[in-house]
């Protein structure tokens, strides 16, 4: 879906790998219907598929499953769903913003916006997240399927299209570790 401001500019749509976390203490993989949603609108956009986990919501445990994707080189983004709400269960942020080496501001603003317009107000509830981890980006979203769609149709998915104009996450890519380049030359 094109958002306003934007438009697709010629030329094919450059896939990247995305790796699926599903936080939470209730569901399994014959339930994670969010996780499932993830991966079909992934797939349907033309992207691969590079892991799936699903982990309870402990700090520990989430922190290790990101920190391992953008350790391992073969993850280009990471979309989590659950964990972003204000239970005392609910520990996504705090597991994966420490991690951040560049917060992406404008995500939470956005996707709260996107949000209103599905849920209203309830969207308060959300602490919905996102950054960078060397090279890695990592988008923290909530667990209901409604903020799943939302998230990815019209935030993160426009942004991971490589035609999108005038700019877009996917070009961005290879800058992504400059400062840890110049640190490594100094």
């Amino acid at each position: 879906m094109l958002q306003p401001g934007g438009r697709i500019g010629e030329g094919e749509r450059r896939p990247v790998r995305v790796a699926v976390l599903t936080v939470s203490d209730t569901r399994s993989a014959a339930t994670d219907t969010s996780g499932d949603l993830l991966v079909a609108m992934i797939e349907r956009d033309g992207h691969r598929l590079a892991d799936r986990m699903l982990v309870r919501d402990e700090v520990t445990a989430i922190r290790a499953a990101v920190q391992g994707w953008s350790d391992g080189g073969g993850v280009d983004v990471v979309v989590s769903t659950g964990g972003t709400g204000l239970s005392g269960r609910d520990r996504t942020p705090e597991a994966v913003e420490p991690l951040f080496d560049k917060r992406i501001e404008g995500f939470a603003a956005i996707f709260h916006l996107v949000s209103y317009q599905s849920v209203g107000l309830s969207t308060l509830a959300s602490r919905a997240t996102a950054g960078v981890v060397g090279t890695t980006y990592v988008f923290c979203l909530p667990g209901s399927n409604g903020a799943v769609r939302d998230g990815w149709d019209k935030v993160i998915g426009p942004q991971l299209d490589s035609r999108h104009l005038p700019c877009n996450l996917v070009d961005m890519m290879p800058r992504l570790d400059e400062h840890r380049q110049e640190l490594a030359n100094a």
